[in-house]
């Protein structure tokens, strides 16, 4: 079984330590490609040369949480790596964009001058999105109406009409380790009625970790961390494969088509 993990912040910080060992593990559990979005200009290079350097792919783009410390010369950079990057097979997609209306003190009208100007990058250089979704699931069809442009929606967590509304656009929807908390009841509902052309895996390493690595505030106060892994995605997987009736080479076969429909680039490299 070979595993596509859709959504990775490889190069963050918390990875600094031992990140050989995190892509080693990662390897050993099948886990055959991995996404690499950026979240600002500053981790352009470093997404797009662990990209290279192990064979991964990546994304290039400004998060919304990211867009109070950019400028308007920043969309400008971003289009220039696009333009430069254009033809890097390992560039599969403009991401990690989007809005974020669930972290207080950020302005929405910043996020959305951002995301609507990443929106039209990516339909000049043809390229699909990874979008970013935390209670904005209606601005961000908005202008996904407006702007024909397909990809993955991260961290899916709306109503099954908002779901649907993204798939009817072409979008996919990334399920993570939020699915395996059995208190999670929207999002393994989704999980269970989405059909199965709507579904990616993913695990926004080091966020969003599993039940079986998650620690109160407190432990993490206490200095019992929490850090999620790409090897962590074939037990993920095991939750939705428990959620559907399918067995574990059925969910890494219809997710890894899912993420080489969603992300043509991937289509095109060995796994």
């Amino acid at each position: 079984m070979l595993w596509i993990d859709t959504h990775c912040h490889l190069d963050a910080p918390e990875f600094d330590p031992d990140r050989a060992g995190v892509i080693q593990r990662a390897r050993d559990a099948g886990v055959a490609q991995i996404v690499l979005p950026a979240v600002e200009v500053a981790n352009f290079d470093s997404v797009r040369s662990l990209a290279h350097e192990h064979g991964f792919v990546y994304a290039l783009g400004i998060h919304p949480l990211c867009v109070q410390r950019a400028n308007d010369a920043d969309l400008a950079e971003l289009r220039a790596a696009l333009q430069r990057d254009r033809a890097d097979p390992r560039l599969v997609a403009v991401g990690e964009i989007g809005l974020d209306h669930f972290v207080a003190g950020h302005d929405r009208a910043r996020q959305e001058h951002f995301y609507a100007g990443q929106l039209e990058l990516a339909h000049e250089f043809g390229l699909p999105v990874i979008v970013h979704v935390r209670r904005s699931a209606d601005m961000l069809l908005k202008h996904l109406r407006r702007v024909p442009v397909r990809g993955i929606v991260h961290a899916f967590n709306g109503s099954e009409q908002q779901a649907l509304t993204f798939v009817d656009l072409g979008f996919k929807l990334g399920f993570g380790g939020a699915m395996t908390f059995e208190r999670a009841l929207q999002i393994r509902r989704l999980a269970q009625t989405l059909p199965p052309e709507a579904i990616v895996l993913e695990t926004d390493a080091p966020d969003i970790p599993p039940h079986w690595l998650y620690r109160t505030a407190a432990q993490r106060a206490a200095g019992d961390t929490a850090r999620n892994e790409p090897a962590q995605l074939p037990r993920i997987a095991a939750t939705l494969a428990e959620l559907h009736g399918w067995t574990l080479e059925q969910t890494a076969r219809i997710c890894a088509d899912n993420a080489r429909a969603a992300l043509p680039r991937l289509a095109a490299l060995a796994d």
